[in-house]
């Protein structure tokens, strides 16, 4: 089993005159999972990306098992083993799901394993699957691609809670620093070890273990706060 740590140190993003994250610092150790936590607008999704190069800093510093990476473009961190699954635009609409997967590794059993689903649609082209099917299909390729470094955008987003379940089974169980961003914590992850940072307005508000943040039974699952 490896291990690695990817890391933000007070960084800073700007889109045109607005500040997304004002001096964040956090850090995602593998293998594991750590969970963004944030309404729409918190900087949750701003933070993968800082992680993953497809936005510039404009302070601070990405560092992975202890080098700093800031300038490294995406594509070499890729190479390294970052993989990236954004909420949108996450498969090849236009391939059908079995060319999606040959794209990841040629044998895809693992993906059926974890998606018994998508067997029956091999054949479909993945733009004509339902939102859920197309995360089940985004994330089956982040499965073969056996990286080092999994970065997920609401990876339950579409999904029945079932699916849902299976999902956050899935990644915690993947040999790989696992982060993922979602507006609260999911059910699945209730009892299960997590690191969490919850963010506001591009600032990190709280960290500590998902069971800090768990309620009691029968209780709203969200904190005050949280989105």
């Amino acid at each position: 089993m490896t291990t690695t740590t990817l890391a933000l140190r007070h960084a800073r993003v700007r889109y045109g005159p607005l500040e997304a994250l004002h001096g964040v610092t956090l850090a995602a150790p593998g293998p594991g999972l750590t969970v963004l936590l944030g309404r729409n607008g918190s900087g949750r999704t701003t933070v993968l990306r800082a992680l993953a190069g497809t936005v510039p800093l404009s302070g601070g510093a990405v560092v992975w098992d202890g080098t700093d990476v800031t300038r490294l473009p995406t594509h070499e961190r890729a190479r390294r083993g970052l993989c990236l699954v954004p909420e949108r635009r996450a498969v090849f609409g236009s391939l059908t799901v079995r060319e999606n997967l040959m794209l990841a590794s040629p044998s895809y059993d693992a993906a059926l394993d974890a998606y018994p689903r998508l067997a029956a649609l091999l054949g479909r082209r993945a733009g004509t699957l339902s939102g859920g099917e197309q995360r089940m299909l985004a994330l089956s390729r982040a499965l073969l691609a056996r990286a080092r470094v999994v970065l997920v955008d609401e990876p339950a987003q579409g999904m029945s809670p079932a699916v849902a379940a299976r999902t956050y089974e899935v990644l915690s169980g993947l040999d790989a620093c696992v982060v993922v961003a979602e507006q609260r914590l999911p059910p699945a992850l209730h009892g299960r070890p997590a690191l969490v940072y919850e963010l506001r307005r591009g600032t990190v508000v709280f960290s500590g273990q998902a069971a800090e943040l768990a309620p009691p039974a029968g209780a709203d699952r969200t904190r005050p706060g949280a989105g």
